[in-house]
């Protein structure tokens, strides 16, 4: 991701002939991919450093209502700033959304299929479905609305891409869980 987004954004937008500064797009990467990683790098490091694994548990056990939360706040301020075009536009939304809906699916499906062939354990398949089949929504909502603004279109597609996404994805894991005993038994 920390690699490739720019480059790709880049083309994409390339050839639909908007233009996005290059310095906006390694912002956007440095703000949103970067700085957060070696932010929690960090902490990680000096939390382990101070306590050892246990003081890590006890943190991730903390934060874990935190960020839950923060994501909610998130997907209801971006769905409040883009609610009122989502409810106008029913035929734009669907023209967004059934693409979305088929790449997870097939990406995810895909990924699932190769980690079992390859012999790959169910832990680490079910992971790995999900993050081939993840978008990564979250950081082109935060360049759209950051280049674009809050009310533009490209932010209205990637709130639409949230909002496929996270129940399409809950529905991968739920498939995947469910799966576990085909999974196993190792054609």
């Amino acid at each position: 991701m920390v690699v490739a987004f720019a480059p790709i954004v880049g083309l994409l937008l390339g050839i639909s002939s908007i233009t996005v500064p290059w310095a906006t797009l390694m912002l956007s990467v440095a703000l949103y991919i970067v700085v957060p990683v070696i932010a929690a790098a960090l902490v990680r490091h000096w939390v382990l450093g101070r306590g050892g694994d246990a003081a890590l548990q006890v943190l991730l056990e903390r934060l874990g209502p935190v960020s839950l939360c923060a994501l909610l706040l998130t997907l209801v301020l971006l769905f409040g700033f883009q609610g009122r075009q989502i409810v106008d536009q029913p035929l734009i939304i669907a023209m967004l959304a059934v693409p979305i809906v088929i790449q997870v699916y097939f990406n995810a499906g895909v990924s699932y299929w190769l980690n079992r062939r390859l012999g790959v354990a169910h832990c680490v398949a079910g992971p790995s479905a999900l993050i081939g089949a993840s978008n990564f929504f979250e950081l082109a909502v935060a360049t759209a609305v950051g280049v674009f603004g809050v009310h533009s279109g490209a932010a209205l597609a990637t709130v639409v891409g949230v909002l496929v996404e996270v129940p399409v994805m809950l529905s991968v894991v739920r498939i995947v869980n469910a799966s576990k005993p085909w999974y196993e038994r190792r054609a």
